[in-house]
């Protein structure tokens, strides 16, 4: 009987000291993109997460610069000027994953959580046959530089700006693309924000099918982000 309940205690203690363990890994978000990434105030998003996780357990970072393509989240990607114009294209990715690992510190990480918009810079460009490519590269870079495969990712969809792919000819070509490949992944999801570019931009115009969001729309973009991500972690 006392070897019974000798037992039983170490077992406890044993749980116990798991359950704290546990207890102590953060879930890392990493926000990145161009403009309608640049322009979200992360507060809505983290609240969101941390009202579930408990703001104690979540990490947010966020590295966004609009109107570049794809490719400056290359981690060997090289500052360079573009079409003969004077604005150079940085390296995005490189000081992206400076200041994720700067926030993750010596901090146990639970989950990690890879947050996307972009895509309007690489359908002005017509990159649409090499974006899924350079997306899963993207991810593949995290995935090896974090030291981990179990990385989730939301990717936002472009909106309804241009279904008619007139200003920006891989428009629907780029949505599309997103869809399939958040699809083609259970660590993978995508959200829709083809309502969240009418109403009011923070000038106060009205604004209707824009590039971008309205201020009530990046409220609303952060919460789908954060819920979707929050899907993605109970479901792994």
């Amino acid at each position: 009987m006392r070897l019974i309940k000798h037992l039983f205690g170490v077992l406890t203690v044993a749980l116990l000291s798991l359950n704290t363990a546990e207890a102590q890994e953060k879930h890392l978000f990493i926000l990145s993109g161009q403009s309608n990434m640049s322009w979200l105030d992360p507060e809505t998003f983290t609240t969101t997460v941390s009202s579930f996780f408990g703001a104690e357990d979540v990490i947010v970072v966020k590295y966004a610069i609009g109107g570049k393509p794809i490719r400056c989240w290359f981690d060997n990607w090289v500052s360079q000027s573009f079409d003969n114009s004077k604005k150079d294209l940085p390296n995005i990715y490189n000081p992206l994953l400076e200041k994720t690992k700067e926030a993750i510190g010596n901090t146990a990480i639970n989950t990690i959580t890879f947050v996307w918009m972009q895509g309007e810079r690489d359908a002005r460009e017509k990159r649409g046959d090499e974006y899924q490519k350079n997306l899963v590269r993207v991810y593949n870079q995290l995935t090896r530089d974090l030291g981990r495969n179990d990385i989730n990712m939301v990717v936002g969809r472009l909106s309804d700006h241009d279904l008619q792919n007139e200003k920006y000819p891989d428009w629907t070509k780029i949505r599309e693309i997103q869809v399939n490949l958040a699809n083609s992944n259970p660590r993978f999801g995508w959200i829709d924000t083809d309502d969240l570019n009418d109403g009011f931009n923070n000038k106060g115009d009205k604004i209707s099918n824009d590039l971008h969001m309205s201020v009530s729309g990046y409220k609303l973009m952060g919460i789908r982000f954060a819920e979707k991500a929050i899907t993605l972690i109970q479901h792994r």
